[in-house]
């Protein structure tokens, strides 16, 4: 069978190569093959996504043996909680090098270090064996600092520096945590199906390994209080580069969550369950509250991240706790439909933001009024956007979050009180809407450009998906459901 995985995986690599090769290339060059191979990825996780994966298995499986001595192979597959996110991942690239197109500055070092990533986000995603999940979890972090420290904004280098030293030191206790479940099956082997089909740990070391997942997944996700790089991550980062680190790379952590944390050590996690809802639940509340004092743009957004990752947390605290087959399977169902929704909707803002920052040269909210009748389609856009982050009907957060909320309910009712963020992320976008978008025209944004064609391709599809996600959930649901219904 044709190596669809491997080939969508290492296609942006390739387009990297060859933009190394055309060093002399102009920058348009560079940014079409770009476009073209973040396309050809496009393309290929479209069609893993009509192969479709089985109910409880790993499908579109390739092995090759790595280092056999120790058990390492290259081992890549799909499931239903893993395909949703390639296919996510492949879309914000191509869309984050659409809206890169204008990027003069080091154009090659910029296409390298993206296609990069790229290649190192859909590894996360497919890696079956635990040791090439950490090659690939750690590159991707390298390749972010580069993209913060290189194209971001005034104070990037400290940014990019906090950015890599939070989330590197966050990632080793991941690696012992591997290498204690290494040690502990038998026959020795960093198989991530032979540990989820079998936890090779139990009691004191199995909660020891549990603690260590959770500490670099809480880094990564990023869950309070160990949240403190995000914010300046995100201010600090290009608009692309926000895009990225939102929509693909928070994603790592609660994809880690479910993938190591739930399905490798399920009975310590059992145990510590209400500790991670707690943390869940607080995550949630301070994101949306802090978020309501910002004035920032860029920054409020930031802190809504916080907010909605802190749902996806409860979700699988939630899932960990239920003995109940089904309501895991919906708590579970939503925390991934979540991570999707968060993206689109997450990612469709800062584009907003990076858009509205190149025009103005700011992001101060208070600076703005009005903008309404200057740039009508950039408005409307927001305000679509920002709809869908409050959790509005009809829109992609809420399908993912009433499932959630419909499990905690079953589960850990007190819970419940995490809706207050809904309440408090509502308030903030009106009061953002009204004074940067309503209010009364200001003279100095007259001449401010609306969206062009270029801008318009960015949020479309985003925009479209939101809509999609929203009215008609199941076509996505179906897929997570596969793999959701039969997990111990």
């Amino acid at each position: 069978m044709f190596p669809l995985v491997s080939t969508t995986l290492f296609l942006p690599l390739l387009g990297a190569l060859i933009i190394l090769a055309l060093r002399r290339s102009s920058a348009s060059v560079v940014h079409g093959i770009g476009i073209l191979t973040s396309a050809l990825t496009l393309a290929g996780a479209v069609w893993m996504w009509l192969r479709g994966v089985e109910p409880g298995v790993f499908s579109q499986l390739e092995q090759i043996d790595w280092m056999p001595a120790i058990g390492a192979s290259y081992r890549v597959g799909v499931d239903g909680i893993s395909l949703p996110l390639v296919l996510l991942t492949a879309l914000l690239f191509l869309l984050t090098f659409i809206f890169s197109a204008n990027v003069r500055e080091r154009p090659h070092a910029y296409g390298v270090l993206m296609l990069l990533l790229e290649s190192a986000a859909i590894g996360t995603f497919t890696a079956l064996d635990a040791l090439l999940f950490y090659v690939f979890f750690e590159v991707s972090l390298v390749s972010m600092y580069f993209l913060i420290a290189g194209w971001g904004h005034e104070d990037r280098q400290r940014a990019a520096l906090m950015f890599f030293l939070y989330t590197l030191l966050g990632s080793l206790p991941l690696l012992l945590a591997i290498l204690g479940l290494y040690l502990g099956s038998d026959p020795h082997s960093f198989d991530m199906r032979a540990w989820i089909a079998d936890p090779p740990l139990s009691g004191t070391a199995a909660l020891l390994a549990l603690l260590a997942m959770l500490f670099t997944f809480a880094v990564k996700t990023p869950v309070f209080p160990v949240h403190t790089w995000l914010p300046a991550a995100h201010v600090q980062a290009p608009a692309a580069g926000s895009v990225i680190l939102a929509g693909v790379m928070l994603k790592f952590g609660t994809y880690g969550l479910i993938r190591f944390a739930l399905q490798m050590t399920p009975e310590a996690f059992r145990q510590a369950g209400v500790a991670v809802l707690v943390f869940g639940v607080i995550s949630a509340l301070y994101g949306a509250f802090v978020a309501l004092a910002q004035s920032d743009l860029k920054r409020l957004i930031a802190y809504t991240s916080v907010n909605h990752m802190g749902y996806i947390v409860v979700g699988v605290a939630i899932a960990a706790l239920a003995t109940d087959a089904e309501v895991r399977a919906v708590a579970l169902d939503g925390s991934v439909l979540q991570m999707i929704s968060h993206g689109l909707v997450t990612g469709a803002l800062f584009f907003l933001v990076g858009m509205l920052q190149a025009r103005a040269h700011t992001r101060d909210m208070a600076r703005f009024g009005g903008l309404l009748k200057f740039v009508p389609v950039l408005g409307w856009c927001f305000v679509l956007a920002a709809f869908a982050s409050l959790g509005l009907p009809g829109l992609a957060h809420f399908p993912a979050e009433f499932q959630i909320f419909l499990a905690t309910l079953r589960i850990e009712p007190v819970a419940l009180v995490v809706v207050l963020g809904i309440a408090v992320t509502a308030g903030l976008y009106l009061r953002a809407i009204a004074q940067v978008f309503l209010g009364e025209p200001r003279d100095e944004w007259l001449a401010m450009p609306d969206l062009n064609l270029r801008e318009v391709l960015t949020l479309a599809p985003l925009l479209v998906l939101i809509v999609v996600l929203g009215v008609a959930p199941a076509w996505v649901l179906e897929v997570i459901h596969l793999t959701t219904t039969t997990l111990k």
